[in-house]
């Protein structure tokens, strides 16, 4: 393993991505994701030397359900779409008046 100049180091680009043989879906995917959370995490809520009594529990809510508020209206779409779809088919198939 070769270091080079230690002194006076030369730095390259950063890690790319790995290719793919669906570009499109990766970017539809990571386009997807920034979309529902574009939020970093809360990282300061998950300090784990705290006692109980030193956490404002209400703000700490509030900030997390702020943060996970895209997955949140997600599942809510879906489980909407899981309830309505098989009950219009239902309704077409039964009522094909």
């Amino acid at each position: 393993m070769e270091l080079g100049n230690i002194s006076k180091p030369t730095y390259g680009p950063g890690p790319e991505a790995p290719g793919s043989s669906t570009p499109g879906l990766v970017t539809m995917a990571h386009g997807f994701l920034r979309l529902v959370q574009p939020n970093p995490l809360p990282v300061e809520l998950f300090n784990f030397g705290q006692s109980q009594s030193e956490f404002k529990q209400e703000e700490d809510i509030h900030e997390l359900l702020l943060y996970e508020l895209g997955f949140l209206v997600c599942a809510a779409i879906g489980i909407l779409f899981i309830i309505l779809v098989p009950l219009v088919g239902c309704c077409f198939c039964c009522c094909r008046c």
